[in-house]
């Protein structure tokens, strides 16, 4: 009789501790997913004799992947393809996620227009909208400033800046709800390539690549003032930044000269975001042509993406020896402000963007030629490429 008292008491701890975890579950919901959003660009792309063709009636194809990295990382899940105009002309930023994931932006760089019966680059000024919550859906477009190009989200999610490189200004948008509007817009007087948030949401940092400088702006809640007196000299045309967790350093992908198709080696500019004045204090050889550029969530980490070639001219014998088939991703230590180059890592067709998942075990790397994206696997500062890919409807020129 004992032992049946205690069987029946064992069998109702166990029907207590399921149902609890049921209870739990019907409160907490489903789980929500760990976003990751790439453009594809179809209107244009390039040849192996690095020529570059267009496709104006392929505007229509462009499209934004929205994928879920959280259910399974080294499996990544495209949960919707929305029909999209968006660009890989200028850095792989010109899309972002509001940090509660419930909305992101893409925008819409240029546009193929008709001049004298050749196709060109035209300067757009889309900001799409879409709504990440239950089926991702696209709910509006408006309009911005002229080429908006790299963007981001203040760490509220209640301001966003956008780099107009054909306007000379930032764009300063107010998120309110399931919508944005544009309040006005800070004159730089010179094109601004891309644009990044310090952790406190106090300061922002845009990347002048035609003056080889990056700016700082001042965020007081929707006001936003720029101080050019406070401009840093960085290495040649720089392309992208990225601010470290903590906020102590800033990181500046100098794409060089011909944007990584030379085969010189260029570098990443490491600026002390806490010294007065703020400044570069070292410079990280990586490569050639660092674009794509991100830092783990641990801060211990930076991956910057590498060219490296591969949309160079394979048959031009001026710069043969140049050519690579696939780019590659340059891994960073990060100890303090002290930052060097531990490891290169191949991986596809000239590679734009780069994410590292939530938890920073994993890296994405989206290769606009091969149209897929390589997924790398972090282990303590040890990076490998697992030789995994999501294979993307299209060209990722963009990813965050």
């Amino acid at each position: 009789m004992a032992r049946q008292d205690r069987m029946t008491q064992t069998g109702t701890r166990r029907i207590t501790v399921v149902s609890i975890l049921l209870l739990v579950l019907a409160m907490t919901g489903p789980m929500q997913a760990e976003w990751m959003i790439a453009g594809c660009e179809e209107k244009m792309t390039w040849n192996e004799q690095g020529e570059q063709l267009f496709f104006p009636d392929a505007a229509a194809k462009d499209a934004v992947c929205l994928i879920d990295i959280g259910g399974n990382r080294l499996s990544p899940k495209i949960i919707a393809t929305l029909p999209l105009a968006n660009s890989v002309y200028g850095p792989p930023t010109n899309l972002v996620i509001t940090p509660d994931e419930k909305l992101a932006f893409v925008s819409n760089p240029v546009k193929i227009v008709d001049t004298d019966g050749k196709p060109a680059v035209a300067p757009d000024n889309k900001l799409h909208l879409i709504d990440l919550e239950g089926t991702p859906r696209h709910i509006s477009t408006i309009d911005v400033g002229q080429q908006p190009s790299g963007m981001d989200i203040s760490p509220d999610g209640k301001l966003l800046l956008i780099a107009n490189r054909a306007e000379n200004a930032v764009s300063v948008l107010s998120i309110a709800g399931k919508s944005a509007a544009l309040i006005g817009s800070v004159d730089v007087g010179v094109p601004t390539a891309a644009v990044t948030f310090t952790p406190n949401g106090r300061r922002a940092l845009i990347v002048q690549k035609q003056h080889n400088k990056v700016g700082i702006l001042h965020v007081r809640g929707t006001k936003v003032t720029y101080a050019p007196r406070q401009d840093i000299n960085v290495g040649i045309s720089p392309y992208n930044v990225a601010v470290c967790p903590r906020g102590s350093i800033a990181l500046v992908a100098n794409s060089g000269v011909t944007g990584g198709n030379d085969g010189n080696v260029d570098t990443v500019s490491v600026i002390d975001l806490e010294a007065k004045p703020a400044h570069v204090i070292s410079a990280v050889t990586v490569g050639d042509g660092p674009e794509g550029l991100a830092i783990s969530p641990t801060g211990r980490l930076a991956a910057a993406v590498l060219i490296r070639g591969s949309q160079n001219a394979r048959a031009n014998p001026a710069t043969a020896w140049a050519y690579h088939k696939n780019g590659s991703v340059a891994i960073l230590s990060i100890r303090g402000k002290i930052v060097r180059k531990i490891e290169e890592i191949e991986v596809g067709g000239m590679p734009e963007g780069v994410v590292f998942s939530d938890d920073g075990k994993y890296i994405y790397v989206g290769n606009f030629l091969s149209s897929d994206v390589s997924i790398l696997k972090v282990d303590g500062r040890k990076v490998t490429n697992t030789g995994r890919t999501l294979t993307l409807p299209g060209h990722p020129g963009a990813m965050r």
